[in-house]
C-alpha cells in the first residue's frame, strides 16, 4: 500500500483528490468500495474487514457541515490550497494535527470575531505545555492570515500576541563530540550514524533515508523532506572512513539489527539510546549534532551562505540561530587578525604632538 510506517493491507488502492486528500478503496472482483479515515484507525479497519468478508459496511455517523465563516470552514477551505498543498508531507501532517486539535475545540467560532484577547486566553491555557503553546501560535497565524487573503478578515488579532520562550537545542561541545567518539568505536552502527548526522549536518528526518545510491564519488546527495532542498555535500574524510567500514545490508545506508530501513522513531530511539550509554548529559540530543557541524563551520571562517549550502537553511536568520555557539574567543581572534593583516604596509598614522611641547 504505501511505504515506510503504512500497514500492509491486501485489495487497498489510493489516491489523491483535487483537495490533495487521500482516498482509499476496497478494490476486489472489480467492485469498488470506499473506506473512511486513515489505515489503522477503527473506522477505516471496521469498514475494511467488512469489505474483506462482503458485508455491508457500518453506518459511520457523518460529522456535520462546516458553517460558513467558521474556523472549521476556513481550515476545510485551507486545506485545500496551494499553500498547504505545497507544503511537504511531513509539514501537511504536522500542520493538520496542530490546525485539528485547535478546530476540535473552536472550529465552531466566527473567526472575524476572533480578538487579541481570545489568542491571549487560549495560549495563555498551554503554560504547562509551552512547546505546544509556541506551534499552535504559529498556526494560528497561518490561518488568520489566509482568512485576511479571503477577505474573511481585515486585521490580524494574532499580531503581537506573544508565545513562550522557545528552548534552545544543545550545541554538542568539542568535549561531548569526543566523549561519544571514545565510547563508540569506528564501524559501528552507532558511530556511523553519528558521523552522518555531524559531517552532512542534516536532520534525522533526512539521514535515516540516506542511501547508498546516494553517495556520488565523494559526495552524498540529500532531498531534505522538511524543505524539499536538494543539496550535494563533499563527503567528510571523517565520514568517508566510516561508510568505507560499513556493512552494506540494505539499500539505506543505516539498518536495524534485523536488516531493515529505520522508521524515523526507530532511528531517533537508537540514536538516543546511544547518546545515553556513552554517558552524555540529557540536553544533548541527535539535532544538537546539526547544531554543532554549523558551529564548526562558522568557526572554520565559513560565510553564512557556505553554511547554509551544508545545513540547506533557506535564510540567513535561521543559520545565524544555529551559529551562536560558535567559539567566541576563536572568532574574534580571527577579527583581529583579519584587522591587521589589512592594515599591515599602510602607512600608521603619524602621532600628533603634544600641543604644550610645540613652539
Amino acid at each position: 500500500m504505501g511505504r515506510r510506517g503504512l500497514i500492509q493491507l491486501r485489495y487497498i488502492h489510493k489516491f489523491r483528490d483535487r483537495h490533495g486528500q487521500m482516498r482509499y478503496y476496497f478494490r476486489r472482483n472489480g467492485i469498488h468500495t470506499p473506506l473512511p479515515g486513515l489505515p489503522g484507525s477503527d473506522e477505516f479497519m471496521a469498514a475494511y474487514a467488512a469489505a474483506l468478508n462482503d458485508q455491508p459496511a457500518p453506518t459511520v455517523q457523518k460529522r456535520p457541515e462546516a458553517k460558513p465563516g467558521t474556523f472549521a470552514a476556513l481550515a476545510s477551505r485551507y486545506y485545500g490550497s496551494p499553500h498547504y498543498l505545497s507544503l511537504s508531507e511531513t509539514s501537511r501532517k504536522n500542520y493538520r494535527r496542530v490546525i485539528d486539535g485547535f478546530v476540535a475545540d473552536h472550529g465552531t467560532r466566527l473567526v472575524n470575531q476572533m480578538r487579541r484577547e481570545h489568542v491571549d486566553t487560549i495560549i495563555g491555557r498551554m503554560s504547562d505545555r509551552p512547546g505546544a503553546g509556541i506551534i499552535l501560535l504559529k498556526r494560528l497565524r497561518t490561518l488568520v492570515r489566509y482568512a485576511m487573503e479571503l477577505g474573511w478578515i481585515s486585521k490580524d488579532p494574532t499580531a503581537g500576541a506573544r508565545s513562550y520562550k522557545s528552548t534552545e537545542i544543545h550545541t554538542w561541545s568539542e568535549d561531548q563530540i569526543a566523549q561519544f567518539e571514545a565510547f563508540w568505536a569506528s564501524g559501528t552502527r552507532e558511530r556511523l550514524a553519528y558521523s552522518l548526522l555531524l559531517y552532512t549536518g542534516q536532520r534525522g528526518s533526512d539521514v535515516h533515508r540516506m542511501t547508498w545510491a546516494d553517495i556520488a564519488g565523494a559526495s552524498i546527495r540529500v532531498s531534505q523532506q522538511k524543505t524539499g532542498e536538494k543539496l550535494v555535500i563533499p563527503l567528510h574524510h571523517a565520514l568517508q572512513e566510516e561508510l568505507s567500514l560499513a556493512k552494506r545490508q540494505h539499500m539505506t545506508i543505516l539498518a536495524t539489527e534485523f536488516g531493515k530501513p529505520f522508521t524515523v522513531k526507530g532511528f531517533g530511539n537508537m540514536i538516543s539510546d546511544a547518546i545515553r550509554k556513552a554517558g552524555l548529559p540529557v540536553e544533548c540530543k541527535a539535532h544538537g549534532l546539526r547544531k554543532a557541524a554549523a558551529r564548526r563551520l562558522a568557526e572554520a571562517g565559513c560565510s553564512a551562505k557556505q553554511i547554509a549550502a551544508i545545513t540547506g537553511h533557506r535564510t540567513l536568520t535561521e543559520v545565524e540561530r544555529y551559529t551562536r555557539a560558535a567559539d567566541q574567543e576563536m572568532l574574534a581572534r580571527q577579527a583581529i587578525e583579519k584587522q591587521t593583516r589589512t592594515a599591515s604596509g599602510k602607512p600608521t598614522l603619524k602621532k600628533v604632538a603634544n600641543p604644550d611641547e610645540m613652539d
